[in-house]
């Protein structure tokens, strides 16, 4: 199992950089990320979670197929915004609501090294959203009102050194 990053870390706020490189090492990678992911039992990893500055993340909702992202970019959004409650492996514990669009298509890579595109909805693009974020060094509480995310992370805070 690889360690899980929390709030912050460094790796969380940087921007990561392209994944050039498909070999069995990536597939090693992704592999351990699975296996980290579950057992946190989160339902999507981004690769700066585990402090590693690469542009990939791995998701698999209930009753769907395990996907990887490599090197994603969202080209279209729906223009409805959902609300959801959100949570995250980096932050353990908080939980906001959020609005996201509701649908999106996203063009990625799989660890083999082809080009695909997927439009999701619901559920779906909310977590290939949220773990985009981690991808550009954005955690889903700096989407909150500044009152609410303050008030969460002092939360937080208060918890981790109880």
């Amino acid at each position: 199992m690889l360690d899980i990053y929390t709030i912050g870390a460094d790796v969380l706020r940087k921007n990561a950089a392209p994944i050039e490189k498909f070999d069995d090492e990536l597939t090693s990678l992704v592999a351990k990320m699975f296996e980290t992911m579950k057992l946190g039992k989160g339902v999507g990893l981004a690769a700066p979670q585990v402090g590693l500055e690469q542009r990939l993340f791995v998701v698999q909702i209930e009753g769907d197929t395990p996907r990887v992202f490599i090197n994603p970019e969202i080209v279209q959004t729906s223009m409805e915004l959902e609300p959801f409650e959100e949570g995250c492996l980096s932050i353990p514990g908080v939980y906001a609501d959020l609005d996201r669009p509701s649908g999106i298509k996203v063009q990625a890579w799989n660890e083999r090294g082809r080009r695909f595109v997927l439009e999701a909805e619901g559920f779906l693009a909310r977590v290939i959203q949220h773990e985009l974020d981690h991808l550009n060094g954005i955690l889903f509480t700096d989407r909150l009102p500044e009152k609410s995310r303050d008030r969460l992370l002092r939360q937080y805070e208060k918890r981790m050194r109880a």
